[in-house]
């Protein structure tokens, strides 16, 4: 008799035989003949210009990630709406409490500036400025 760890480690293992053997299988049957417009990058059925391998911004990835954070709290406040008369008062406190925290959630993101697309580039002093700033207070 197999316990349920069991039965889900025999289903990994034949999920992992099935895939293996359509790969394979899928090798076989399929003809294979690259050529120099095969091998190029597919982008949206323009010509790419340059390298692929282009560095991005993290600040794109911050707010993509940002966004489904408060994306998926937002729905949680759908089935909250619906039904929070049903809790009475201990449930409408427990959604300003959920509210109040993604408020101040928000505003930290705010504050510190990840929202931003462009942020100001920070410049280093030079020495030529701080002297004529020096000059002029004397």
């Amino acid at each position: 008799m197999l316990t349920e760890f069991g039965k889900i480690f025999i289903f990994i293992i034949l999920a992992i035989i099935f895939v293996i053997i359509t790969l394979t299988i899928n090798k076989l049957l399929r003809p294979n003949r690259p050529s120099r417009e095969k091998q190029k990058v597919y982008e949206c059925g323009e010509n790419p210009e340059g390298s692929p391998w282009v560095k991005f911004n993290i600040r794109f990835y911050v707010v993509a990630l940002i966004f489904l954070i408060f994306d998926v709290e937002v729905v949680l406040l759908f089935p909250w709406a619906v039904t929070y008369k049903e809790f009475g008062l201990y449930g409408f406190i427990a959604g300003i409490i959920f509210l109040l925290v993604l408020f101040l959630g928000m505003a930290y993101e705010w504050r510190k500036g990840d929202l931003e697309w462009a942020r100001p580039t920070p410049q280093a002093p030079k020495l030529s400025d701080l002297l004529k700033k020096k000059a002029e207070i004397k």
